[in-house]
């Protein structure tokens, strides 16, 4: 989160740097710009992390279906294995 601050506030100053002397709109404007810009960017850190518990719970998810999986696999192969020896 820190590089987006910086690099607002790099972006800021080279644009005031390219524009000489800026003006007190000129001001207002960047720094909309700028808080708009740290909106978006806490809005995606947000899906993100949402994504990444999603993420986690399906993994989850799909571990347990696996270990159910080998429990039915190995039943069904001592089933098979008894029906085998008689």
């Amino acid at each position: 989160m820190s590089r987006v601050k910086y690099g607002i506030a790099a972006g800021a100053i080279a644009l005031i740097a390219a524009t000489g002397c800026a003006t007190t709109s000129d001001m207002d404007t960047v720094r909309n710009d700028a808080q708009q810009a740290r909106q978006i960017a806490e809005q995606a850190n947000a899906k993100a992390e949402a994504a990444s518990r999603d993420a986690a719970a399906a993994r989850a998810a799909a571990e347990s279906a696996a270990a159910q999986a080998r429990e039915a696999n190995e039943k069904a192969d001592r089933i098979f294995q008894r029906s085998i020896q008689k």
